[in-house]
């Protein structure tokens, strides 16, 4: 997932490069042995170059700040679901550290460790600086007993 201007800077530069490649491959000629392990590749290439399109999609469309409902199926989620809230709501970390009243790289810690290091109270802080509502359901899972 993207969590930032950067980091979409970063993906798209990659992109065109990974299309760079792949052009370049699809251009050169090729022995008949070659023609296996050259479809590979260039499957793998395509297969990243869409992975990675894929995620400069979702993040243009959170930026666009169409999207206003995020799910979350776990604690861990939830994490992600605030940080999609974030975007979309057209917050960069400073402006959340700025409301939370910290430090951008608090935030930008935060979001390197996908917000592993953050407590469940801090998870509420960020929650409501963003302005979201969060319901969650607690229910077993069938194998427990």
């Amino acid at each position: 997932m993207i969590t930032d201007e950067v980091q979409y800077r970063a993906t798209r530069t990659h992109v065109a490069k990974l299309e760079e490649a792949i052009a370049n491959m699809e251009g050169q000629a090729t022995g008949v042995g070659d023609k296996k392990r050259r479809a590979l590749e260039l499957g793998a290439l395509r297969s990243q170059a869409a992975d990675l399109e894929a995620e400069l999609a979702e993040y243009e469309l959170l930026r666009s700040g169409k999207l206003t409902s995020f799910e979350a199926h776990s604690l861990a989620q939830l994490a992600e679901a605030l940080v999609k809230a974030r975007i979309a709501k057209g917050w960069t970390q400073r402006q959340l550290a700025d409301a939370l009243g910290v430090a951008e790289q608090q935030i930008q810690r935060y979001g390197a460790t996908r917000y592993g290091a953050a407590s469940l109270a801090r998870l509420c802080d960020i929650a409501d600086a963003l302005g979201t509502e969060v319901r969650e359901v607690v229910s077993l899972s069938p194998d427990a007993a």
